[in-house]
């Protein structure tokens, strides 16, 4: 059975090995964890993740502007983003569906949930 590429972005390194693990016990799913979202484009044509969870807040590229940026390369733009924020902002959440997000999810995740909404994302992509 083909897994899911799943690639995720997040500058918590804790946060992203508990996802990763949590995610690769299902067994239904590759994961690639970036915890820079400079590096999104070059690993986005290497890996070909089917979809993206990615981060509100990071250090240097925000996550609105790394969906902007993914949804301008060819490739990125049929891939769904889900959010993930610590923060539940209207604001906030609108300016992530107008860049082109599927969902948002607020941290902490619960894992379970987290599946649901990335089966959900991969119905839309199909």
């Amino acid at each position: 059975m083909k897994k899911n590429k799943i690639m995720i972005i997040d500058d918590e390194p804790d946060f992203l090995l508990i996802v990763k693990l949590n995610l690769e016990k299902t067994g239904n799913y590759e994961i690639l964890t970036l915890s820079d979202a400079r590096e999104i484009i070059a690993q986005l044509h290497s890996f070909k993740p089917d979809v993206i969870l990615l981060d509100l807040l990071m250090p240097q590229i925000g996550g609105i502007e790394a969906c902007e940026m993914i949804n301008k390369d060819s490739l990125g733009r049929n891939i769904p983003i889900i959010i993930l924020s610590a923060l539940e902002k209207k604001s906030d959440k609108l300016m992530a569906y107008k860049a082109g997000i599927v969902d948002y999810v607020i941290k902490p995740v619960e894992i379970n949930e987290l599946i649901a909404k990335i089966e959900k994302a991969l119905k839309f992509k199909q």
